[in-house]
């Protein structure tokens, strides 16, 4: 055992304190910490996983949800408004695997003949157009039978199905923008559920929206990011039913009309699929798709894969896709985003964005894939639409 004499003693204690000293020096100097704002918070994961690249689909697909354009309904005759030329999409098409894809927005009237005359009939393997209702004369006291004929009218000119967007429920009002919202299952629309029954096309309908833009946007709130850039997208308050109130309408007419096919798009209610899977216990009449969903299916990876293998033959591809989307870029078209939807479905790599964006942009999490077996792909990708569309 070492024996410290004074003088060492003293000095060891002036080292101390020394060092003392310093320390609360450059405790003093310390600056606060600095604010960031949280939309240029981007934080680089340290874990180290897995990390697929799939570039094409194992399997050929049909994205059945994608808007190539819209209707624009500015002038007397409304008029097709292309998000994108033939050119720019068919090059993509053919890299990502992809064999056709289901333009929803093909409007009515004039726009449904155009989006026809341009996507359908030139490549007619390659796209499919799908029809809307012509909402703007729901106030016209013979509109459920012009709205059926309407429908009778673009089968007999090629439209494969019925494309009804969140407009009927959240937007549609009783004189078109203005007066009480009408219901889902309001009855002048049956005349359109049967028609569409009648000629087999499917329905495609798009119903609420995530939970949480039906709550207050505020620190609680999981979407809160994208909410406050797009306070718009809000159906908090009002005069707004609710995120529950609006499925079990859309439930009522599935129920009214089992003759007709209903796909619910973004899987119905993808952040609750219980519930949804008591939906497709009771009526054989709904599929569901799972375009804009992956961020919701892919957080809960092991409830995903049950659903998956469960509801196999109802569970359709879809990406929810705008050429040049932007403000949505869950949603832009392009390679990356087939290869995120690639990503999730065929691998079981864990902890991965949902979206080619820099900051995830419907919630700071990210997704696990759910690995589907050949089988099931196969059906998810393309056979169960090749049904639904009776494609050959």
């Amino acid at each position: 055992m070492t024996t410290l004499t004074r003088r060492q003693w003293v000095k060891s204690l002036a080292l101390t304190a020394l060092a003392s000293g310093g320390a609360l020096a450059q405790q003093g100097e310390k600056k606060p910490p600095q604010p960031l704002p949280i939309s240029e918070y981007e934080p680089k994961s340290m874990l180290h996983v897995a990390e697929t690249r799939i570039e094409r689909s194992r399997f050929p697909v049909i994205d059945f949800h994608t808007h190539l354009s819209f209707t624009n309904t500015s002038g007397p005759v409304e008029k097709a408004s292309p998000r994108a030329k033939r050119e720019e999409i068919l090059p993509v098409m053919d890299r990502k695997n992809i064999r056709t894809m289901v333009h929803l927005t093909g409007g009515y009237g004039a726009a449904l003949e155009e989006n026809l005359r341009y996507w359908q009939q030139p490549n007619p393997d390659r796209f499919v157009v799908f029809t809307e209702p012509w909402f703007k004369k729901s106030i016209e006291p013979n509109y459920s039978q012009f709205q059926g004929e309407q429908i009778e009218r673009a089968a007999k000119l090629g439209a494969k199905g019925l494309k009804v967007l969140k407009t009927l429920g959240l937007f549609l009002r009783e004189n078109v923008t203005t007066g009480k919202l009408i219901s889902i299952d309001d009855r002048r629309f049956d005349t359109m559920w049967e028609a569409a029954g009648a000629v087999k096309l499917p329905v495609a309908i798009h119903t609420s929206d995530p939970e949480a833009f039906f709550l207050p946007i505020d620190r609680y709130n999981e979407r809160f990011e994208e909410l406050n850039a797009h306070p718009d997208w809000s159906f908090h308050g009002k005069d707004f039913p609710s995120n529950r109130e609006l499925h079990e309408a859309r439930l009522r007419v599935v129920a009214r009309h089992p003759k007709t096919q209903f796909v619910f798009l973004h899987v119905g209610n993808a952040e609750d699929l219980a519930w949804v899977s008591g939906w497709l216990d009771r009526y054989p009449n709904i599929s569901v798709e799972i375009g804009a969903r992956i961020g919701e299916l892919g957080r809960q990876p092991r409830a995903a894969r049950k659903f998956f293998d469960k509801y196999q033959d109802r569970i359709l591809f879809g990406t929810d896709a705008i050429p040049y989307g932007n403000e949505t870029p869950q949603q832009i078209f392009g390679e990356q985003l087939y290869e995120i939807y690639y990503r999730f479905l065929e691998t079981e790599d864990e902890y991965f964005d949902y979206a080619p964006a820099p900051v995830p942009p419907q919630g700071r999490w990210r997704i696990y894939g759910i690995g589907l077996p050949d089988r099931i792909l196969k059906k998810v990708y393309h056979e169960n639409a090749e049904r639904l569309l009776r494609l050959k």
